[in-house]
């Protein structure tokens, strides 16, 4: 449900702007536009704000961002278009019943917190409650409530000339909570932080959204925040909105050379999640099939293990896995149905945790990691050739990297990685198989060994009979 949506949104600053905006309107630029006191500083701005979404507007200095910001709580009158919470449009409000949205339904955190020096953290925190007309004693208890939320119990009768910047801020992020209102406008909240701090207050005010789901429009200037603390992200350039969508969207499908020179140095790894670079589980068993139904699927998926689920009536929930030689092993005593493993560890993570914290239990792990959702259902896995190539991507995308460390390449029938260090070769076990050249260590080196299609490393000894139909750059000759 959409609680915050503005449309068709303009601010033009100056004499004219009746004359700016018809120009804008018929296709001029922004730069054609200004001159004198004109100014364009909000060129038609349109978005939707859901209800318990944290909605972060990005933009260089004199982007607008802040410009529209005031303009969806008022304090600055809209040009044209409008700004509805619920359905209720405030362009159209008279005065006083805007006052009242504002100081009902709408909060603002201000960049440089915006404190009143001559009262205590206490009357700071319980200001917007004393311009509602709220009584002094509940008044003080729900300042109080607000204060411990964010972590400032016991500092409730100094003054805010005793607290560091970040206390201060907390003590701003307080005083937009005792008021209970639905929306909350950040406003570079945490840039006039320290990193530390500022992380600090990022945490923060994620972990007070998963409880109290308040619907937020963030406006930062830094990306690096804004892919971390947004559901979903608007980039502006210029007064307009060049681009809407979630972190991943932005990284992985920029609208424009703007947006992709603004993403170009950011860390991909912790913005792109394991439910990006997943893949659909090609050897999956249930419990109640028997060991020849496992044995089939796994040589149909080329795979020497395979994961084991439980039947649809019990919600095929991720049970473990099972290995060829375990399988083979059953039938050869006569069991009927598959059971895990109790041996081979299975490490599961879910769709969303980053690239970034996937690297070491994949290291760890014989098998790929099993992406499940929260009733511990199989929806996906992550090899570790999956893991390089997003690795590789994330370095620039260009497949090449030093110091021996694996690239991608296409050879036109398979796709595989390619040692980067020399002397290295890759080995093909299988038509269409993802390989990997591993050493003893089974992540790297020069050692001629393969990993197959579930993940699971082919000791050398069982390769070593194609590895001269392997070319020099790794790609497989015809005669393969």
């Amino acid at each position: 449900m959409s609680r915050l949506r503005a449309e068709g949104l303009y601010k033009i600053f100056g004499r004219r702007a009746d004359d700016a905006l018809d120009r804008l309107r018929a296709g001029e630029s922004r730069d054609d536009v200004r001159g004198g006191s004109t100014v364009p500083a909000v060129i038609d701005v349109s978005f939707e704000v859901a209800e318990g979404e944290i909605f972060v507007v990005m933009g260089l200095s004199g982007s607008g961002k802040s410009t529209l910001l005031r303009m969806l709580n008022g304090l600055l009158d809209a040009t044209a278009g409008a700004v509805y919470i619920d359905d209720r449009d405030l362009t159209t409000l008279p005065a006083r019943e805007l006052r009242d949205v504002r100081a009902r339904r709408i909060s603002m955190v201000f960049q440089h917190f915006a404190l009143f020096p001559h009262r205590t953290v206490l009357e700071n925190a319980g200001y917007g409650l004393s311009v509602q007309g709220v009584p002094a004693a509940e008044r003080d208890r729900r300042a109080r409530e607000a204060l411990a939320l964010v972590g400032l119990a016991g500092w409730e009768e100094s003054a805010p000339g005793e607290l560091s910047g970040g206390m201060q801020q907390r003590v701003g992020l307080a005083r937009a909570l005792a008021t209970d209102a639905d929306i909350l406008l950040m406003d570079e909240s945490f840039s006039a932080l320290d990193p530390l701090i500022r992380r600090e207050m990022q945490d923060q005010l994620l972990e007070l959204q998963e409880k109290l789901h308040k619907t937020i429009v963030f406006i930062t200037h830094d990306l690096n925040e804004a892919m971390r603390l947004g559901d979903r992200i608007a980039v502006m350039r210029d007064g307009r909105v060049v681009q809407i969508g979630t972190a991943e969207d932005i990284l992985t499908d920029p609208a424009n050379d703007y947006v992709a020179s603004f993403v170009a140095d950011v860390d991909r790894t912790r913005v792109l999640t394991a439910g990006s670079i997943m893949e659909d589980s090609r050897a999956t068993v249930t419990s109640g099939e028997g060991p020849r139904v496992a044995m089939r699927t796994m040589r149909e998926a080329q795979t020497t293990a395979a994961f084991v689920v439980d039947t649809r009536e019990n919600g095929r929930r991720l049970l473990g896995a099972v290995t060829d030689a375990a399988v083979t092993e059953a039938a050869r005593v006569g069991e009927r149905t598959v059971r895990p493993d109790p041996g081979l560890d299975v490490v599961t993570v879910t769709p969303q945790t980053p690239v970034a914290e996937l690297f070491a239990p994949s290291a760890e792990s014989r098998l790929p990691l099993a992406v499940v959702d929260e009733g511990m259902r199989l929806v996906g896995v992550v090899p570790r050739v999956s893991l390089l190539a997003a690795l590789g991507n994330a370095a620039g995308g260009s497949g090449e990297a030093d110091g021996g460390t694996l690239g991608v390449t296409d050879t036109g029938s398979v796709k595989m990685l390619v040692p980067a260090g020399p002397g290295e070769k890759l080995v093909p076990v299988g038509p269409g198989e993802k390989l990997l050249p591993t050493g003893a260590d089974g992540v790297g080196g020069s050692g001629a060994a393969a990993v197959d299609a579930a993940g699971v490393r082919i000791p050398a000894p069982a390769a070593e009979s194609v590895v001269e139909r392997v070319g020099a750059e790794g790609e497989v000759r015809d005669d393969a």
